[in-house]
């Protein structure tokens, strides 16, 4: 059974389904993943135009169930492990399997504020890597102070002309060596003390409604993207205690994308990794699923 339809989730199924493994996929929302709400992406290869996420959803979709891959709508609220069997309770019946592959994936936390949702992935987004080159030569801003959002405010200045770096303090929590990065290069400036208020755009984000935390005034910020990086949270805890996580409840697994209980794997986001990105999902799902394959034919 495989838990979550990100690009994860859908190689896992695609790769056990051509093995021939009785296979279901659960996803609680839309199969797809983050790649959903992204409207362009230009870093997966094999599209040189780029493609859109919703269109790669649909693809990856399509050509794992086109293999055999079962595809059912419903949430997971438990999992328990007896022996080698595992159940796996959704919210109107419960399934047992000798393999799980956990593929639920994670989201970048969330400020909240009124623009945030309509204009995410139309000009709000996480990810420099994903979308910094749509915005060559223009004017951006991002918003937090630790070490993610230092060094992905540095990587933006190579496509944008001005990254104004929002922290609602006056100094930043990244360490040192990053700081002093950041505010040497003459494209990011600080805005400190300061906090978004709310997001603003007609088609695609067009400027920003800041506030001083010291005076309270507001101001209005022009920008062509707004980056949020205040952390990330994998989706759900429906494992429980069962297997290993690292301090902020991500999965850990070795290289073979084994949990610490055996028939357990985890794939993609909700892994303890440094980097989240749509390629190195995929071969996490390719991996889980050869060693969920390797664990079945080791207990028949």
């Amino acid at each position: 059974m495989i838990i979550g339809g990100g690009p994860a989730g859908l190689t896992a199924g695609l790769y056990a389904a051509r093995a021939k493994l009785n296979v279901l996929l659960v996803e609680k929302l839309v199969p797809g993943g983050q790649m959903v709400t992204t409207e362009r992406i230009d870093n997966y290869p094999g599209f040189p135009e780029g493609i859109g996420g919703p269109e790669l959803s649909l693809l990856m979709k399509t050509q794992a169930e086109r293999f055999g891959l079962q595809v059912e709508t419903d949430e997971v609220l438990s999992l328990e492990a007896e022996g080698p069997e595992k159940t796996v309770h959704l919210s109107q019946r419960s399934l047992r399997c000798h393999a799980v592959i956990i593929a639920a994936g994670a989201a970048p936390k969330r400020l909240g504020v009124p623009g945030e949702n309509e204009f995410w992935g139309r000009g709000v987004s996480s990810c420099a890597v994903c979308d910094g080159p749509f915005y060559r030569g223009r004017t951006v801003a991002a918003v937090g102070g630790g070490d993610t959002a230092i060094k992905e405010s540095i990587f933006l200045t190579r496509f944008a002309e001005k990254v104004y770096l929002i922290h609602r303090r006056n100094d930043w929590r990244a360490e040192a060596v990053l700081r002093e990065r950041a505010l040497a290069n003459d494209r990011i400036e600080p805005v400190w003390n300061t906090v978004l208020k709310e997001i603003h755009g007609e088609e695609v984000l067009t400027g920003l409604t800041l506030q001083d935390v010291i005076t309270g005034e507001s101001r209005k910020l022009p920008a062509s993207a707004c980056f949020i990086w205040i952390g990330i949270e994998p989706n759900g805890a429906f494992w429980g205690d069962l297997v290993s996580t690292d301090g902020a409840g991500f999965i850990e697994t070795d290289q073979q994308m084994r949990t610490s209980l055996p028939g357990i794997f985890a794939a993609g986001d909700i892994r303890a990794v440094p980097t989240r990105q749509i390629a190195g999902a995929v071969g996490d799902g390719a991996m889980a699923a050869y060693s969920a394959r390797q664990f079945i034919e080791g207990i028949q």
